[in-house]
């Protein structure tokens, strides 16, 4: 019998974080997530910081976009920063440049919610994930979220 969450365990070879949780750990993670605050969510729906929280809210899960340059995301109000989401989030999911990642892993850091923290593929902050893996976060970097969602075993998935 073949490993359900092999596909999952070949994307987190392919990231560049060998301290990432391992393939049952995100399952259960995404299995859990309902609600997500997406730092950098994107106004413009050709890029990636747009395709993939959109994948995500036909998914079932509350997408709250933070992004001081935007009014609305979705149809919904977006924040200006993650201190202005006062919904408690099960994960703070990062969109932005590596250089400038590591204050938004911080501020997930400080939530009094505890969310796990998540920075796209090719977004690494080293320094940022460290602290926040030694205060017990979930940190997962450099690894697709879209990608590893769409790698459940469908019968993990809940119905959209």
């Amino acid at each position: 019998m073949s490993d359900p969450l092999a596909p999952i365990s070949a994307l987190l070879a392919e990231s560049g974080d060998p301290g990432n949780p391992d393939a049952e750990a995100l399952q259960e993670l995404l299995e859990s997530t309902r609600v997500i605050a997406v730092v950098g969510l994107s106004r413009d729906p050709a890029k990636a910081a747009r395709r993939v929280p959109s994948y995500l809210a036909a998914k079932g899960m509350d997408v709250i976009a933070v992004n001081p340059h935007a009014t609305r995301i979705f149809g919904r109000e977006a924040r200006a920063s993650l201190a202005q989401v006062e919904a408690e989030v099960d994960l703070v999911l990062i969109f932005r440049p590596s250089a400038e990642a590591g204050p938004f892993v911080d501020q997930a850091l400080d939530r009094k919610d505890e969310p796990a923290i998540w920075l796209q593929q090719g977004i690494l902050a080293p320094e940022a994930v460290a602290r926040a893996r030694e205060a017990g976060r979930t940190v997962i970097q450099d690894l697709c979220i879209f990608q590893v969602h769409r790698s459940l075993p469908q019968g993990a998935l809940p119905p959209s």
